[in-house]
């Protein structure tokens, strides 16, 4: 029995993430000068949060249940390339879904927790100020960058480099040059997540935020295209 439009939704999921996350990002970087405003101090950054308003807040929701989308992509890859390949597209699975929960995590202080940081500080006196700094930087610490960008970003590059793997194995429906690609993405990916360790990988991280949309688009086209293709095969 064929079940091909779990395949080709997991492509359009894909396809969805990858456009979404360029132009949250873009609208994030002329308005908030992201991602260089991470690493601001709450004075300098909680002040700008708070004066994008409503629309910045729910830019920053809609950003961070993006990462939602990596699961049904998950599940549309596995059982697009499970053939020969069970175990590791069992663990790519499994990557896909602890990297949409941890960056969505990641991401999502900042329209709640940092927000609410945001408005207390607008008030508060300089005592009250030191605190919610303290609690602004042990939250960026914790949910950015060791759970959004380190454990996100490695669950999903993983994600990423064993679906490519699981790819040539399946040469006739997967062209070779789609599966190299993606294994060089996910490389530059786990490298650049380096980047909080050295400056000196800051420019692989910003190659990685053009790299990695583009091969997202690649892997829901190459979805998308073995679904309509309908392909024979069990599951």
């Amino acid at each position: 029995m064929r079940n091909m439009t779990v395949v080709g939704v997991g492509g359009f999921c894909l396809i969805a993430a990858a456009l979404g996350f360029v132009g949250v990002f873009a609208y994030l970087a002329m308005q908030f000068d992201y991602p260089a405003i991470l690493d601001g101090t709450a004075a300098d950054v909680l002040p700008r949060l708070l004066a994008t308003g409503e629309p910045g807040r729910a830019i920053w929701t809609l950003y961070g249940f993006i990462p939602i989308l990596l699961v049904p992509a998950g599940v549309g890859a596995y059982y697009a390339l499970r053939d020969g390949s069970e175990g590791r597209m069992v663990v790519a699975l499994l990557m896909s879904v602890v990297a949409a929960l941890s960056m969505m995590l990641g991401l999502l202080r900042w329209p709640s927790i940092h927000w609410e940081l945001a408005n207390a500080y607008a008030s508060a006196a300089p005592p009250e100020r030191a605190v919610i700094a303290a609690v602004f930087s042990g939250l960026n610490s914790f949910l950015g960058n060791f759970l959004g960008e380190f454990l996100g970003e490695v669950s999903l590059n993983l994600f990423f480099l064993l679906s490519s793997v699981a790819m040539l194995t399946n040469p006739r429906r997967f062209p070779g040059w789609i599966a190299y690609s993606g294994s060089l993405a996910a490389f530059a990916g786990l490298v650049g997540m380096f980047r909080n360790a050295t400056p000196l990988l800051d420019p692989v991280a910003a190659a990685n935020n053009y790299i990695l949309p583009v091969w997202m688009l690649i892997f829901g086209v190459s979805l998308i295209r073995d679904d309509i293709r309908g392909i024979d095969r069990s599951y």
